[in-house]
Formats: structure tokens, C-alpha cells, sequence
């Protein structure tokens, strides 16, 4: 047994159990004998990532960013420089897969701050114009002509990984937290037992729902399923495929990453949704990541999903 494990039995604790709202859904914690005021920290960690990182409010840093001139260097808060440093990584590793710069196009479709739209966009969003210029030493950021942030692919993601690190912070060191369906789990239950879950399904397949263990693990998935919207009996996907600057038109519904941090497995669910069953399987090899993609009734476990698996 873990020295973590001698801790949560010997200190005798029980799960507390919090929730509450943030970025249009809703977060929930299980934590073993939490110290009070741990609702609030949680709470206070989410709406940084929000004052920072939402597309949604006008004084975000990010809304802000977006409504400086193209060419412009921005000096932005190191929590939103941590986030460009690993979206910017991931968009590169991806070979473009995962783009932080689509802003205007997702606002154009529907899925930003204007709402829904009724009809299908024109949109032409050359990628030459669609740059974001990051310089880590002096936490400024520039854009493209095209190009506008958006960081919904990848900001939950990074709002788990801050709330776990506040939790941390003030002595919580067993606990499960979950932002709108990413989890990160921490130590162990009282009992001795991890942070069972179970990953959603999209309704369309008959794959039972995985249930993983979150021992000091992240889960994200990305599912093309949950938003998008229907024109001439057509439904377009919220998931953009940065080439075409249109949504994905391929039959990869789900996508599942496993990862240390819950930013990473964010960013890499979404840009393997973009790729495909087949090509989103070799990158995961490539990057050795623990990651599923489901398409129609048929599972896509990369080599390193088979290994935990075993």
C-alpha cells in the first residue's frame, strides 16, 4: 500500500461533497475531510480561468486580446500564458489539428459569444492569417489578420488542473473534481479505492461506457455529439477542422484522452477529434498518448490505452 493510502485510512476521513456553476455548465468535488472555504476556492479558481480565458465576457483578457489590433503584442496574466504555451505545443504536435486561433471562425458558426446562427456561414479563413504569435519570456501574445482566440477546446481542461492545484494548496490531497466532464482525480478514496468513473458514450453507439480508475490522472473527451446544430436536415459539428475552416465532416463521435494534467488530455481530445479514427490513433502513438476514439460502433485504442488496459 501507498503511503497515500496509510494517509486517507489513518486520518479517518469522510467525502464532502461541493458544486456549483461555471463557463455554461457545472462543476461538482468529492474531497476527503476538506478544511472550510473549500467551495469558495474551487469557485474563485474557476472564475480566474473565466475573467482570463472566456470568449463569453467582454473584459476577459481574452476578449480583450481579440479586440486589439492584428500585429499587436498583448502582455497577458501567467495563468492565460500557461494555457498558450500548451495550446500552441499541442497545435504543433498536431501539425495544425488543434488551432487556438479559430475565434472568428466559431463565432461565424455559431459556437462564440454572438449565439446560434440560423444559416450556414461563408466563411474564409486563409491559415497563413490565422497566426498567434506567443513570446514565453515576456508573456505577450500577437495575432494574425484572421485570427481570433479561442480557447474553449482546451480552457476546462486547464480549470480543473488550477482548481486541483488551489485545492492542493490549502491541504486537500484526496479528491475528485469534474468541470463540465473533465475529471481529474487525486490520492484515494477512505476506503483505500481510486476515483472510479465512468466515460459517457455517444448515444449513437452501443459501446458500454468505460469506467477508469483516476489515481493522480486526468480524463477529457471530446464529443462531436453534445453541441451543434441542424440546417436542411444537415448537422454540423462543433468541432472545426482548421484546413477547411468548416466542421468535421468525418464519423468520429467521441474521443478520449488519459493524461497526468486534465489541460493536456483537454487539447488533445479536441485535436484528435479533427483527424479522424485512423490518423488520430497514429499521432497518439506518436506522442504516446493514452487516448480511444470512437466511430460509429467501433473502438480506436491507441497502443498506450491498450497498455493500461492489460
Amino acid at each position: 500500500m501507498t503511503p497515500a493510502a496509510f494517509a486517507a485510512r489513518g486520518a479517518g476521513g469522510v467525502i464532502e461533497r461541493f458544486a456549483g456553476e461555471t463557463m455554461g455548465t457545472d462543476w461538482s468535488l468529492q474531497a476527503v475531510s476538506p478544511p472550510e472555504g473549500t467551495a469558495e476556492r474551487v469557485q474563485a479558481a474557476l472564475d480566474l480561468v473565466v475573467a482570463q480565458m472566456s470568449q463569453w465576457e467582454p473584459g476577459s483578457d481574452l476578449a480583450r486580446f481579440n479586440r486589439a489590433a492584428p500585429g499587436t503584442w498583448c502582455e497577458v496574466p501567467a495563468e492565460f500564458a500557461h494555457v498558450m504555451k500548451a495550446a500552441l505545443g499541442i497545435a504543433r504536435a498536431s501539425g495544425g489539428a488543434f488551432d487556438p486561433g479559430l475565434g472568428h471562425v466559431t463565432e461565424a458558426w455559431g459556437f462564440g459569444s454572438a449565439g446560434p446562427v440560423k444559416a450556414v456561414p461563408e466563411v474564409t479563413a486563409p491559415a497563413a492569417d490565422r497566426t498567434i504569435d506567443f513570446d514565453h519570456a515576456t508573456r505577450r501574445i500577437r495575432r494574425g489578420r484572421a485570427a481570433a482566440l479561442d480557447l474553449s477546446g482546451i480552457a476546462k481542461g486547464y480549470a480543473v488542473d488550477l482548481a486541483a492545484a488551489w485545492l492542493r494548496g490549502i491541504g486537500v490531497r484526496h479528491f475528485l473534481i469534474e468541470v463540465g466532464g473533465e475529471l481529474r482525480g487525486e490520492g484515494i478514496r477512505p476506503d483505500g479505492q481510486p476515483w472510479w468513473v465512468d466515460v459517457e458514450m455517444p448515444p449513437t453507439s452501443s459501446i458500454p461506457p468505460w469506467r477508469i480508475a483516476l489515481h493522480d490522472l486526468s480524463v477529457a473527451t471530446s464529443g462531436n455529439y453534445r453541441r451543434g446544430f441542424t440546417v436542411g436536415g444537415q448537422h454540423f459539428s462543433h468541432s472545426f477542422d482548421p484546413k477547411t475552416a468548416r466542421p468535421i465532416a468525418h464519423n468520429v463521435s467521441s474521443v478520449t484522452v488519459l493524461h497526468r494534467d486534465c489541460t493536456n488530455a483537454d487539447g488533445w481530445a479536441t485535436a484528435l477529434t479533427v483527424l479522424g479514427a485512423a490518423a488520430a490513433v497514429a499521432l497518439a502513438d506518436e506522442q504516446r498518448l493514452a487516448a480511444c476514439i470512437v466511430a460509429g460502433d467501433r473502438e480506436y485504442p491507441s497502443r498506450a490505452w491498450r497498455y493500461m488496459l492489460d
